[in-house]
């Protein structure tokens, strides 16, 4: 087994055991014969207290060479600490350590450690994002993430889903919306230089490929064998959007169901979404409430915010009814209204805080704003699209019905100037054995910044992938 980690440690009953503390040193200070050094491994936002006696008062005496150490230990070090658990007579702690030796496992000389005992810019961290999970605050993300990337696992599991991998490199679009990162091992300068265009049948694949936008087509291919799928991995937009809500680079959850319709998806998504809220406020309530408490630029309130959507029966509204309530307020936005528009975030936080007060669903979107798998409505006029709207961020899952007629699929790539050849696998589906099927979408990272309350999707991450920036 391995050792066990600070976390742990702090619940134990302090009876005077032995142990051993590995981590970091997060802050040292000395007062009159004491030496007193908090040490984090990264298992919970607060460390351990480790107290060295250099005098008399009781405590273990240090040994020489661990005088020698606690003379010039920095910030940011790499430590062992042997000594005993004691009762803490400090507020905040129940426990600490009586320590007697230390080895300095790694230095982190403070004329160049980046990290020193003070509060540094989110924005400065960006810059040192290889070490920037050594801050309480990007631990903390960090151990909220974990969390919930096992819980998507979990309730998909329990739910009778198989988790499948779709390709990161692709030959298809999902979307339609032509921001994609192209794959290619042409040589381009040379290319360039020639002035000719390039001859795909020399590429790797021999045609163009891309990075995916979304699994979601080849997630339906599974879905018509197995019932139910899901993906959960990297997806890739090209969208040049330098904004706190775009990154080039993110995670998607993606599940697709056969035999079902937008009401089933509807269900799922709400059952999906407060199984992840239990989870987090369950399990990482301490996490939270630290974020929420050091990060001045956090959202305040958030946890009761999230127990409030927790405790809602999700709305449901037309795109229509939506539409009117919006225009009706149409003077309160800086985007005006109009059937046929898509909703943007002013009118989604808008109708969840004002309208409904509360988590919606606007379903039936005008067919000329969503993509060409969505299924038709009888008014041909609206697919079977669905976004789910939470109150403070707007949409944080997007869905429909797809269409599973093959007429009707093939007229609507057609209408779109799509070539349905290069779609020949898909449209397959619909050939053969085709059901009614449904399924959604929601960014990984934008349900973290959700739930965190973190004001930049960057910091959610551990290497944000945005436009001008691929370091590390």
């Amino acid at each position: 087994m391995l050792f066990p980690l600070i976390k742990d440690l702090l619940h134990l009953p302090a009876e005077s055991q032995e142990l051993t503390i590995r981590g970091w040193v997060r802050t040292k200070r000395e007062l009159k014969n004491l030496t007193f050094v908090d040490v984090n491994d990264g298992s919970s936002p607060g460390g351990i207290q480790c107290i060295f006696d250099r005098g008399s008062t009781g405590h273990p005496r240090l040994s020489s060479s661990a005088a020698v150490i606690l003379g010039s230990l920095p910030t940011g070090s790499s430590v062992i600490i042997r000594g005993r658990l004691i009762p803490s007579p400090g507020s905040g702690q129940t426990v600490e350590v009586a320590a007697y030796d230390i080895e300095c496992i790694g230095d982190a000389p403070a004329e160049v450690y980046p990290l020193q005992k003070k509060r540094h810019s989110l924005e400065f961290l960006r810059e040192i994002a290889h070490l920037r999970a050594r801050t309480t605050t990007f631990g903390a993300v960090a151990r909220v993430r974990s969390r919930l990337a096992f819980g998507v696992h979990q309730f998909f599991q329990e739910q009778g889903f198989h988790y499948i991998h779709t390709p990161i490199i692709t030959g298809s679009d999902a979307e339609g919306a032509g921001a994609l990162f192209q794959v290619t091992t042409l040589d381009l300068k040379a290319l360039a230089q020639s002035g000719k265009e390039p001859d795909y049948r020399e590429d790797f694949f021999g045609k163009p490929s891309y990075l995916t936008v979304s699994g979601q087509l080849e997630a339906e291919t599974y879905a018509t064998a197995l019932s139910r799928v899901y993906t959960f991995g990297p997806t890739f937009r090209a969208e040049n959007s330098n904004t706190t809500r775009h990154l080039a680079e993110f995670w998607m959850i993606e599940p697709e169901i056969a035999f079902a319709d937008l009401t089933d998806n509807m269900q799922l998504a709400e059952a999906f979404l407060k199984f992840l809220l239990t989870v987090v406020l369950r399990d990482c309530a301490e996490d939270l409430a630290f974020i929420e408490k050091v990060n001045s630029r956090t959202e305040k309130g958030i946890t009761a915010a999230l127990q409030k959507v927790l405790d809602s029966r999700f709305t449901h509204i037309s795109y229509t009814d939506a539409l009117s309530a919006l225009e009706k307020n149409a003077s309160d936005f800086t985007f005006k209204p109009f059937w046929g528009c898509d909703l943007q975030s002013e009118h989604e936080k808008f109708l969840t805080e004002k309208v409904v007060g509360g988590p919606v669903i606007v379903t039936d979107y005008p067919k000329e704003i969503k993509a060409f798998y969505m299924k038709l409505n009888d008014d041909e006029k609206t697919v079977r699209a669905m976004d789910v709207l939470v109150p403070r961020l707007g949409e944080i899952i997007g869905g429909s019905q797809r269409e599973e007629t093959y007429s009707r699929l093939e007229n609507r790539m057609l209408e779109l100037g799509m070539r349905p050849e290069d779609y020949a696998w898909y449209l397959d589906l619909r050939r053969y054995g085709t059901v009614p099927h449904a399924g959604f979408g929601m960014g990984f990272e934008r349900f973290i910044q959700y739930v965190t309350g973190m004001v930049n999707i960057r910091d959610v991450i551990p290497y944000p992938r945005a436009v001008g920036q691929a370091e590390f």
